[in-house]
Parts: structure tokens; sequence; C-alpha cells
């Protein structure tokens, strides 16, 4: 199973160049039964990721645009009248699939927006009193672009809380946008990549890393982290007991793709901002960034 884990990762290198942290968070919410929100400006490889994940994984990828006149029914799906047979018939949503790319979520309406709730902790969706349970696994990658807010609706806290991890994939340095330059002609396109991972493996590896050891000090350390943001006067609201449950299992998943059956601090240490931060209301217009790595020098280290 570590042989499938740099495989997917390998397959994922190929398309996107020079993003390998940002590659590793993703399998981490991927194997931790997350979701991921990635937030940045247009252009740098989002859908791309999200189109190369369920290529590798040889699943059912659905790309929902998200605009302010989209609908709840539009994502879930809705019951259609058949006047051949007389009787309803559903019609899937885009929800239904493994891998779901909601792009700029923002731009949908908080109704919307709401419809993602259930789905994302549930794994099934309700419509009409019938709830329906989606494929497995399912993956959603939300995004939304962090400068420009005109004609944007803030995902509200609840939803914030739903995404087990927020990164950001960032601008290339300059001899990556170069190598992506040459790369035109000859490089791996998205649809010439074979899937070097089964639906079923995926699954099992989740399993897998749900048993990676966790020493009870390091839990100790996670409670005392997030206890902190709860108290701390430069935050107004603090994490939530769902993001303690989201940093162990993000921690579980790393030590396993690091190649560890057993977690340590510094996994803790590295997934803190990218767990925590989107979670935080920091207080008199304060970078939630910048309190966390105030938070994580002051917290003793097991």
């Amino acid at each position: 199973m570590r042989d499938k884990i740099d495989a997917l990762t390998k397959n994922l290198a190929h398309t996107i160049v020079g993003k390998s942290e940002a590659i590793r968070l993703v399998l981490v919410a991927l194997l931790a039964g997350g979701h991921s929100l990635l937030e940045d400006v247009p252009g740098v490889g989002k859908t791309l990721l999200a189109k190369t994940l369920a290529r590798s994984i040889d699943g059912q990828f659905q790309r929902l645009q998200c605009t302010p006149d989209l609908l709840p029914t539009d994502i879930t799906g809705t019951n259609i009248w058949n006047p051949k047979s007389g009787e309803f018939h559903f019609l899937p949503g885009p929800v239904f699939a493994n891998v779901l790319l909601a792009d700029e979520i923002n731009r949908a309406t908080p109704r919307t927006q709401s419809a993602l709730l259930e789905v994302m902790e549930e794994h099934q969706v309700t419509v009409d009193g019938v709830s329906r349970a989606v494929p497995t696994p399912f993956f959603v990658i939300a995004t939304q672009n962090p400068i420009e807010y005109q004609g944007t609706f803030p995902l509200p806290e609840a939803q914030m809380d739903r995404f087990m991890l927020s990164l950001s994939l960032g601008y290339p340095s300059e001899e990556e946008e170069l190598q992506m330059l040459q790369n035109l002609d000859g490089s791996v396109k998205r649809g010439d990549l074979q899937p070097c991972i089964t639906l079923a493996e995926v699954q099992q590896l989740q399993q897998i890393c749900s048993r990676v050891k966790v020493d009870i000090s390091l839990q100790q350390y996670m409670l005392d982290l997030v206890r902190a943001t709860r108290c701390d006067e430069e935050i107004t609201l603090g994490v939530s007991p769902r993001g303690s449950v989201a940093l162990h299992r993000a921690t579980q998943a790393l030590a396993f793709i690091l190649g560890r059956d057993y977690a340590i601090p510094d996994d803790v240490k590295f997934l803190a901002p990218y767990v925590l931060c989107h979670r935080l209301i920091p207080a008199g217009g304060r970078r939630a960034k910048t309190v966390m790595e105030r938070l994580l020098r002051a917290v003793p280290i097991p």
C-alpha cells in the first residue's frame, strides 16, 4: 500500500508542477476521510489537481460551478415526473461522484451552500424525505478566490468547519513556471494518465490510516492547542471539537504517508495551521495564521 501512495503522488506531480506540499496535504485530507478548501487566485491549477486526483483513483469526477442563481437541487438532485410510467424518478445531482469540485463555492447563496452540509458530513443527501447515499469514497475539493469578494457570500462557520484542511497552491516559482512552459508540448496530459489505485484501495488506505498509533501525550498536545484557541484574547471564536477530531485524523494520515505507523509532534505542528486556522475568527482584524503561529510557540511540546 505504500507503493500505491507513491504512485498516486507521482501521478499528481506529472500535471501539477512543483506543488509537492499541496499534493501531500490533499492526500492527507483524502486518506483521513475529510475535505479540502483551496483558497487561491484563478489559474494556479486547482481544477487540474481535482481532475487528476479523480483520474488517478479511477473515480467519478463532477465539477460544480457555483453562481448566485444555483439552487440546492442543482447540487443534490431532484425528482422528475415521468409521464410514461406515471411516477417520479430521481435525477441525481453532481454530488453523486467520488471527487466533487465545488468551484468558487462562495459565489453560491447561503441556502445553496447549506445543501453541501449534510453530504459532506453524512455522505448522503435527503430529497423529499428520502435519504440517498453518495458513492464511496466521497471527497470534496472546494475553491474560493481570497481576493475578489464582489458578488460573493462568505462561508458560514458551520460550513468552514466541514473542511478538514484549508490550503493555498500559490504562484509557482520562476523555475517551476519556466518548466511548465517547456513542458507544454511534451508534458503528460490528464487524459493520458492511467489510474494507479482503485477506489477499494483508497478505502483500505483510509482504514489503515485510522489505526496509526497516536500516543496519549500527543493527543493531550492537540487538545492543549485547540483549547488555547478558545480562551485567547486575540480570538473571537475558537476551534470546535470537530476541529480536534480533524487534527487527530489528519495527523494519522500524514504519519502513514511519511512511512510511519505512529505519529510524532512534528506531524501536529506541520498540520495545525492547515487544520485549525480556517476554523478561527481572530479579533481586531488579526490574521489567523499569525495567531496560530504564536500559539504553536507558546504551547509546550511533549
